[in-house]
């Protein structure tokens, strides 16, 4: 109300300085046409001047808001298109990844199976081979002492008197014990 009220402010003094002449008179019942018409064309012309400005300005805030809200659309909408191709790699990276590992695994325990299956063979050549071994060190023990028994019994019967044939029947006897 303020512009309004400086406006019949100002109306009923210059109504007042012309009182003999052309004056603006604000009683409505009093006023003729032409008076009003006037008063209604000061209103319509500076009021449509004061709300076109407002208009436009309240306009132009729009408008500038607007393309705000559609850049900051476009941004979001560019990053959300980044993060969902990063999300789509790193998934498929994730994806390889647990892939190779299962083939590594998979390599690592066929690669021990084998050098398990390998040292059970070896072990069991060891074994048999170290059996053989023992048994050979006890069959040469064992005529080692059957020579030395032959020989003893030998000696004590050389020192009896056996004759010379006895002896050497005695000896190939031996001998053929021996070599069997």
């Amino acid at each position: 109300m303020g512009n309004m009220g400086n406006f019949l402010l100002l109306a009923t003094e210059y109504s007042e300085m012309a009182e003999g002449g052309f004056g603006l008179n604000l009683d409505i019942l009093e006023t003729n046409l032409i008076n009003l018409l006037l008063l209604i064309g000061i209103l319509f012309y500076f009021g449509r001047k004061v709300l076109t400005n407002i208009l436009n300005e309240r306009r132009s805030n729009i408008e500038s808001v607007i393309q705000d809200a559609e850049c900051r659309l476009k941004e979001a909408q560019t990053a959300l298109a980044q993060v969902q191709e990063q999300l789509t790699q790193a998934q498929a990276e994730a994806k390889r990844i647990t892939q190779v590992a299962e083939e590594k695994a998979q390599a690592a325990r066929e690669g021990i199976l084998a050098r398990a299956t390998l040292d059970v063979e070896r072990l069991k050549e060891t074994a048999a081979a170290d059996l053989n071994a023992e048994t050979e060190r006890a069959i040469s023990q064992l005529r080692q002492q059957v020579v030395a028994m032959a020989l003893k019994k030998a000696e004590a019967q050389l020192q009896t008197g056996i004759a010379d044939y006895a002896q050497q029947i005695l000896i190939e006897r031996s001998i053929a014990q021996l070599g069997a």
